[in-house]
């Protein structure tokens, strides 16, 4: 059973830097694309960062050149780099994984983590 954590989440000054990790464990026999989503309470989940098997990467338009999201295969791990961090960007951020199976005869399934809380305030 494959199983995604966060962490790194916390308070951070407007314009302060973050970094968010986050780790599948459990047996694994592949994960494709990985990603990050937030949640602002009244608001919608939204697409932060994706990246692919192959490190193709997707950003929203509100964090391009802000956020880095980058992954270590060997590791099942994603992370996400947040610099010149704005109030905007305070939410319960999630981490994604899609098209996981723990083994070959599995069928492909999406998990998310538990979420981690992100506020940037003064």
């Amino acid at each position: 059973q494959v199983q995604l954590v966060e962490s790194g989440g916390g308070l951070v000054q407007p314009g302060g830097s973050l970094s968010l990790s986050c780790a599948a464990s459990g047996s694994i026999f592949s994960i494709n694309d990985m990603g990050w989503y937030r949640q602002a309470p009244g608001k919608q989940r939204e697409l932060v960062a994706a990246i692919t098997n192959g490190g193709r990467t997707r950003y929203a338009d509100s964090v391009k050149g802000r956020f880095t999201i980058s992954r270590d295969n060997a590791k099942n791990t994603v992370y996400l780099q947040m610099n010149s961090l704005k109030p905007e960007d305070t939410a319960v951020y999630y981490c994604n994984a899609e098209g996981v199976r723990g083994t070959w005869y599995e069928p492909m399934r999406s998990i998310w983590g538990q979420g981690t809380q992100v506020t940037v305030s003064s």
